[in-house]
């Protein structure tokens, strides 16, 4: 299962959240809500690294 450990609201802001979790060694999914590169993507990483994968996106804000 997946699950969604963060949310943007356009591609390239999606796109950068996953190469910087991919880069720490997560697999990471990108599914957007709307129908073009403005709507909102979430950003989904498998259950068993949620904790890991928000400790990396807290510490990198």
């Amino acid at each position: 299962m997946w699950t969604v450990v963060y949310m943007v609201h356009n591609k390239v802001d999606a796109n950068r959240i996953q190469s910087l979790l991919m880069n720490e060694g997560f697999l990471v999914k990108l599914r957007s809500i709307g129908r073009d590169e403005e709507g909102v993507f979430e950003v989904l990483v498998p259950n068993g690294e949620v904790e890991e994968a928000h400790e990396v996106l807290v510490n990198f804000q």
